[in-house]
């Protein structure tokens, strides 16, 4: 028998994306977020992990690292945008998952831009992500 100890020592160290997608039916989020932090979770596991809820903290820090991923794809990161851009509507505030997605050059400028026009940005979100948006390369933005 497993311990969640044991399921979030598995998240944090194992390589094989096999085993590291079988993680992601676990019900424990500090076991998601290793997943999500660990670069070798595979673009698919990560997918799912867009789906996850558990709190608000907890969401908003999933959704950052997976945001932040190496392995996330453009269909991961446009299902990480879409379930930022719905905590957002809600009223919550993810706004390093909005940073770290316009960080993101597999995503294009004016599909992260407008989650500065959602509920929950405040100004001084719509700042910071107008700024990074701006600091794209010309030709990616």
């Amino acid at each position: 028998m497993h311990t969640p100890a044991d399921h979030l020592e598995l998240a944090r160290t194992e390589n094989d994306g096999r085993v590291l997608h079988r993680l992601v039916r676990s019900p424990y989020p500090f076991v998601w977020q290793a997943l999500a932090a660990n670069p070798h979770t595979p673009p698919a596991a990560l997918l799912e992990l867009s789906a996850a809820r558990d709190s608000a903290w907890n969401d908003n820090r999933l959704l950052r690292l997976l945001a932040e991923h190496p392995r996330a794809d453009r269909t991961v990161l446009r299902a990480v945008l879409d379930a930022t851009a719905a905590v957002l509507a809600e009223g919550e505030r993810p706004y390093a998952a909005v940073l770290a997605l316009a960080g993101r050059e597999e995503l294009e400028a004016g599909e992260v831009g407008r989650l500065g026009t959602l509920r929950g940005a405040s100004a001084r979100l719509r700042g910071l992500l107008a700024r990074r948006l701006d600091s794209r390369a010309p030709d990616r933005a």
